[in-house]
C-alpha cells in the first residue's frame, strides 16, 4: 500500500496558539501518516516527533527576519519539493492564500487551516474580494469555532468544517504541577493574569485602563506575560497612571500552567481571536475566566456568558466592573467555572485530532 504523505506548512513558529496547534496535530498525524513540515524556525524541531521530516533553509539567519520573508522562503521550498515530485498533500497552517495560489498553480491538492477571525484580517473591500475569490478555491477549510465557520459563509459563502483545538487536560493539570517563578506573594490580593503577545489584537491596554478605573476599590495584583513590540506602551502606561507597582511583566514561557495556576482570574482582552487556547487552559486548570466577547471563540467556550463572564471589547469600565462582580459574587462565579469546565469535553484532544485525520483521508 503507498504510503500517505502531508506536508505541513508552518514558515514562522512563535511559540504561541496557532504553534501550539501544529505542534500537537503534527505529531498525532506521524504516527499515521508520512509528515514532512517547511519552516524557516528550524530551532523548534525538537518540539515535534522525529519522524517528521523538516525541510528549511540551509543558513540560520532566515529566522531573523519578518513572516512575510519567512512565507516566501517556505513558499520557494514547497515549489522544489513540487518540482522534484508531486505526491503530496499540503496543510496550510500560516500564509493560506499565499499558498493556496501556488498550490492551485501546481495542482496540489491543499487543507487552509484559518486561525483567527475575519474581523482581524478582512477589513476593506479589497481584502474581502481577495480572500473570498481564492480561500474558496482551497479544497478544504478548516476553522476553530463555530462562530468563524458562520462568519466565512456569511461574508466569504466559505463552507468551512470546524474541529475545535485539541485539548488535553491531563497534560496541562501535570505541566501545571512544575516548579515555576512565583508571581504573587501577597494571598489576601486579587491575583489576576493574562497571556497574550503584545500586539494590537491582544488589547492588554485595556486591562490597565479597567485596573486603573477599580484601584481604589480592588487591592489586586496583576501579572501580563509575553512579549512584542507593545510592551513598552504597557509599561509607560502603567508608570503614567501610579499602578506599576501592582503589575508584573514576565516574558513568555514555554510551560505557563504553573504561572496561570497561580492567579484567582484570568482576563483575556482580545479585539479578535480564533479560538482562543489560553481561554480553555485556564478553565481546565480552574481559573475563573474574564474575556472580551470578540469574534471569534471567547462566547463559545464561555458558554454565551453562563461559563464565565463577558466584557465589551475595548470597554475597560465594563472590565472593571466584571472584576467586582467576581469578588463581589464569588459562590456564584464557581458555579459558572464548573459549567465551563464540565463542557471542555467538546474540545477533547483524541476527539478533535481525528477529526483531522478524518479530513485529510478524504483528500488523500
Amino acid at each position: 500500500m503507498k504510503q500517505k504523505k502531508v506536508i505541513i506548512f508552518l514558515p514562522s513558529i512563535e511559540d504561541y496558539g496557532v504553534e501550539k496547534n501544529a505542534y500537537i496535530i503534527s505529531n498525532y498525524l506521524s504516527n499515521i501518516i508520512d509528515i514532512s513540515l517547511i519552516t524557516v524556525s528550524k530551532r523548534y524541531k525538537n518540539r515535534f516527533n522525529k519522524k517528521i521530516k523538516f525541510i528549511f533553509p540551509k543558513f540560520n539567519f532566515w529566522d531573523n527576519l519578518g513572516r512575510k520573508s519567512k512565507y516566501l522562503i517556505c513558499l520557494f521550498l514547497l515549489l522544489k519539493r513540487a518540482i522534484i515530485k508531486k505526491d503530496f498533500l499540503v496543510f496550510c497552517f500560516q500564509a493560506n492564500i499565499y499558498c493556496i495560489i501556488l498550490c492551485k498553480i501546481l495542482n496540489i491538492k491543499i487543507i487552509a487551516r484559518a486561525n483567527s477571525s475575519p474581523s482581524g484580517w478582512a477589513n476593506n473591500f479589497l481584502k474581502n474580494f481577495i480572500f473570498k475569490l481564492i480561500l474558496n478555491k482551497a479544497d478544504q477549510v478548516l476553522v476553530n469555532s463555530l462562530e468563524f465557520k458562520r462568519q466565512l459563509k456569511n461574508r466569504f459563502n466559505i463552507k468551512a468544517k470546524c474541529i475545535y483545538n485539541p485539548l488535553n487536560l491531563k497534560e496541562i493539570k501535570k505541566k501545571s504541577k512544575f516548579s515555576s517563578l512565583r508571581i504573587f506573594n501577597n494571598h489576601k490580593t486579587l491575583k489576576i493574569i493574562t497571556v497574550g503577545r503584545f500586539v494590537y489584537q491582544k488589547d492588554q491596554l485595556t486591562i490597565l485602563r479597567a485596573l486603573k478605573f477599580i484601584e481604589k476599590k480592588v487591592n489586586f495584583r496583576f501579572t501580563i506575560v509575553g512579549s512584542g513590540n507593545l510592551k513598552k506602551n504597557l509599561i509607560d502606561f502603567s508608570k503614567k497612571n501610579n499602578i506599576y507597582k501592582k503589575i508584573q511583566f514576565v516574558d513568555y514561557k514555554k510551560n505557563i500552567y504553573p504561572l496561570i495556576n497561580q492567579a484567582d482570574i484570568f482576563v483575556l482582552s482580545s479585539i479578535y481571536e480564533g479560538l482562543p487556547n489560553v481561554l480553555l487552559e485556564a478553565i481546565a486548570l480552574k481559573k475563573f475566566v474574564i474575556s472580551s466577547k470578540c469574534p471569534t471563540g471567547p462566547k463559545e467556550i464561555l458558554l454565551n456568558g453562563k461559563g464565565g463572564l463577558l466584557f465589551n471589547v475595548g470597554d475597560h469600565k465594563d472590565l472593571g466592573r466584571k472584576i467586582i462582580f467576581y469578588l463581589n459574587k464569588k459562590k456564584k462565579c464557581k458555579s459558572m467555572l464548573n459549567k465551563a469546565f464540565t463542557n471542555l469535553n467538546r474540545f477533547d484532544a483524541n476527539l478533535n485530532l481525528k477529526k483531522h485525520l478524518v479530513e485529510i483521508n478524504k483528500l488523500i
